[in-house]
């Protein structure tokens, strides 16, 4: 068996006890080809991000590193620019032959709220070795916006998969030519290369403004758009991007993901420009599928030292397809609540 697990066994995992919390796993936390994980009850105020280390657990790390704890319980503000350590409900046994990669949510990404996962003698971010057991931690570092939270909310999710189940460049091609993964040319190099598309009608995109209030992640189409982001317009499909900033934009191609299939955004190769795009990068099976043109992927790109000038139809990141294990018994847009399913340009889902 090799793939990315789907729903069914994720379900299967939650009922052995592999995938484990101190209170019950809710159905709707289980997504196509991922769990969504929910923050404890505390959160730690640390003085700087770490990494565990081989043969260190993150408690013990929290001891050099911890400078004050946060009770969630009522709900609590994590500030813009402040690094925190979260304890999640959910934790892992897994089996020798089962490794986890996690990632943020599509909502935290585009409120740049950079979360990753750390483990106990987790060497990476994100990534969890097959066989780990062991409690599960969320570092949270808000960007743009503090942000209030409640124990319970889901900013990250993880996978699971068995073995090596990422697309060769050849595979990757054939699975294009029997099932169209973009509305045109498919530019192929290491995964699915997409660009930007900067000849919107109306603005090209958003980026965020330095003085805002705090973003409650409950309230859900509550706040307006502008008391948060200034519009971003293009002249003769060119943006230029300030060092720091933080911009929503959108990708050229619509994108489809076949249901036996699942995707992760990857950046660019550094040397096209001085920006990145962001950290939130789980596409499910089914993302685009059966709307007849795909969906547009949402990048989330921080510009860095210099001043750049980004081009409409510049290559901007790349898609790394898997296999499913078996395609999932729900889709993404089928049957579940799929907030960016056929999306343009869109903010996260706070804003109206």
């Amino acid at each position: 068996m090799i793939g990315v697990l789907p729903s069914q066994m994720l379900r299967q995992m939650i009922e052995k006890g592999t995938i484990a919390a101190e209170q019950p796993i809710l159905p709707e936390q289980v997504q196509p080809a991922s769990l969504d994980l929910r923050l404890g009850h505390h959160a730690y105020r640390v003085r700087a991000s770490f990494l565990t280390g081989h043969g260190r657990t993150v408690s013990e790390r929290l001891e050099e590193f911890e400078m004050h704890r946060i009770d969630l319980t009522d709900g609590a503000v994590l500030e813009k620019g402040c690094v925190y350590v979260i304890p999640l409900m959910e934790r892992l046994a897994l089996p020798p032959h089962v490794s986890a990669v996690a990632n943020a949510k599509s909502s935290t990404g585009r409120l740049d709220l950079l979360t990753r996962t750390i483990t106990d003698g987790g060497v990476e971010f994100d990534r969890i070795t097959t066989g780990y057991e062991g409690p599960l931690y969320a570092e949270v570092c808000p960007r743009s916006f503090s942000v209030l939270v409640r124990p319970g909310m889901r900013l990250n999710q993880l996978r699971l998969r068995c073995g090596q189940a990422v697309l060769t460049d050849a595979e990757l091609s054939a699975l294009h030519d029997r099932t169209p993964l973009v509305d045109g040319k498919a530019m192929i190099s290491d995964g699915l290369g997409f660009s930007v598309d900067l000849r919107l009608d109306g603005p090209a995109g958003y980026r965020a403004k330095p003085h805002t209030g705090v973003v409650d992640l409950a309230r859900i189409g509550h706040y307006p758009a502008a008391d948060f982001w200034e519009e971003v317009h293009a002249t003769e499909g060119r943006i230029i991007l300030d060092p720091g900033a933080f911009y929503i934009l959108v990708s050229r191609e619509a994108v489809s993901i076949p249901p036996d299939h699942a995707a992760e955004m990857a950046p660019y190769l550094a040397m096209v420009g001085e920006f990145r795009v962001h950290y939130a990068g789980f596409f499910d099976p089914g993302f685009g599928h059966g709307t007849g043109s795909g969906s547009r992927g949402v990048l989330e790109v921080r510009c860095h030292e210099a001043p750049f000038a980004l081009e409409h139809g510049q290559i901007v990141g790349r898609l790394v397809y898997e296999r499913m294990s078996e395609a999932p018994d729900l889709l993404y847009g089928a049957g579940i609540a799929s907030n960016y399913q056929g999306q343009g340009l869109k903010l996260a889902k706070h804003f109206r």
